[in-house]
């Protein structure tokens, strides 16, 4: 079984376990024990320390997937990753000496709409360090092609972190206010964690030393931040923006529906750990054939598994909200069709991100997530206040949808390759077909059975496409393929 097949399945399986933990905290734990008000205000707090984290961190671990295989020889490397591992200090220092001179500048101005904000905001810079060094340590195993173990940091141990502080909370054994604080420590746990385990695979000889190629490392960081920061900004603005025009509880219920949606991109999110280190890999030792391949099939066979929880997802989510029993959260159903078709559109472009991250033309990222982020918060700014969450939904998805094209188009103009081929359109015809069957089947029976009844159906459905339209025979080609 080849390297990528091999780490994506036991990606996909931690991926699905940090699912199921986060699906309890999400959808029963946080509205039983934190209420709305601090469901959404944790929320918030993570949100805006993501937005922070690509800032914080100054690209660097962008920096090592590109560069690391570049270099030749162990002293090389060593020198490399010495070197890496102190940039992103030259911004927290800086950031952290901001932050205790304009405190309650700044505590002011986040907590305007929602005063109960104004106690955590330290949270945001403690967080987002956090997040930014386990990164850049998690980079450091990854490229050792080691992804297991830092993704099972990275999506298990904070849902676990989550689901343990939660129920101390419910037995009284820490309060509400406190919650927030424990669950920083712990992120301060995992990146010790995953220290340790990034120098237990690769120690190097560390030295003050700096790569003769410096220059265009720090450029490529200084662009891989702006366009991280603006990327980031897409992804969180939603939930920052939302606590800005309606009540914070509104912000609860859109998360709960982009944390069912965002289900879509598990497959994603498991392959990339391991293939952008190849594609780094490809581009370095200029091997266009092993490009395409990655392309290629990273774009078809994400559609593919992607497709099926999509259909999984939609099909059943009125079943699943009646479940829950709170007509709130119920009401953004529609956030999920939304934010699950923006995410299986950049499922089909496969390995596509990390061909313009790590190519020589990496600089294009920069004007695309600027226009990205500029885009998405324009077009929030007029639809929240239409249509509320379902407006952030909207934007979300007209970006995504238009980018992504864009992008695409970018890439073959550059150097001719494009992910998609004849079995694209008949992935998405299948998808389309089993969408729209579903419409006629009715089944009157208890919301858990009927789940369980219409996935069944669905993955019937479904597999009966791929037969008739020959992946099948893909699938097992896939199974014994070394990538």
């Amino acid at each position: 079984m080849g390297i990528v097949l091999k780490q994506t399945s036991w990606n996909i399986v931690t991926i699905s376990i940090a699912i199921l933990i986060g699906a309890i905290n999400t959808l029963y734990f946080y509205p039983e024990f934190l209420k709305d008000e601090y469901y959404g205000l944790v929320v918030f707090l993570l949100a805006t320390s993501n937005l922070l984290q690509p800032i914080m961190s100054l690209g660097a671990q962008h920096t090592i997937i590109k560069f690391y295989s570049s270099f030749k020889n162990k002293f090389e490397k060593d020198e490399f990753l010495s070197s890496i591992i102190f940039l992103p200090l030259f911004f927290i220092i800086p950031v952290s000496f901001l932050v205790i001179q304009f405190h309650d500048i700044i505590s002011e101005f986040l907590s305007v709409e929602n005063p109960i904000i104004e106690s955590y905001v330290w949270v945001i810079f403690l967080v987002s360090f956090a997040t930014s060094y386990f990164e850049v340590f998690y980079s450091w195993s990854r490229v050792q092609f080691k992804s297991v173990f830092g993704n099972i940091l990275k999506e298990i141990f904070p849902r676990l972190s989550v689901f343990i502080l939660l129920v101390l909370v419910s037995f009284e054994l820490i309060s509400k206010e406190n919650f927030v604080w424990w669950l920083t420590g712990l992120y301060y746990l995992r990146l010790l964690l995953m220290i340790i385990y990034s120098l237990y695979l690769y120690r190097p000889v560390f030295s003050v030393q700096i790569p003769s190629n410096y220059k265009e490392i720090l450029l490529y960081s200084l662009y891989i931040l702006l366009a991280g920061s603006a990327a980031s900004f897409l992804i969180d603005i939603d939930k920052y923006m939302i606590p800005q025009k309606e009540a914070i509880s509104q912000t609860a219920y859109y998360a709960v529906a982009v944390f069912i949606a965002t289900v879509v991109e598990i497959p994603g999110r498991a392959m990339f750990q391991i293939i952008n280190p190849l594609v780094a890999k490809a581009l370095n030792e200029e091997n266009l054939i092993e490009l395409k391949k990655l392309y290629k099939s990273s774009s078809e066979n994400l559609l593919l598994i992607s497709g099926l929880f999509f259909l999984l997802i939609n099909l059943n989510i009125d079943s699943f909200y009646l479940m829950l029993n709170n007509q709130f959260y119920s009401n953004a159903s529609l956030v999920v069709l939304i934010i699950s078709s923006a995410k299986l559109i950049q499922m089909s472009f496969g390995c596509g991100p990390a061909i313009l991250a790590t190519s020589k033309f990496y600089k294009i990222t920069l004007p695309f997530s600027i226009s990205m982020a500029v885009s998405v918060y324009l077009l929030n700014d007029y639809l929240i206040d239409l249509y509320g969450i379902n407006g952030a939904a909207i934007s979300a998805l007209v970006v995504l949808l238009t980018f992504t094209f864009l992008k695409i188009f970018y890439i073959f103009f550059k150097i001719k390759l494009n992910p998609y081929n004849a079995n694209t359109l008949k992935l998405i015809l299948s998808i389309l077909i089993v969408y729209f069957l579903n419409s006629y089947i009715i089944l009157n029976i208890d919301p858990i059975y009927d789940i369980l009844v219409r996935s069944s159906l669905i993955v019937l459905f479904y597999g009966i496409c791929i037969h008739l339209f020959g992946f099948s025979r893909e699938i097992k080609k896939i199974l014994n393929i070394n990538f």
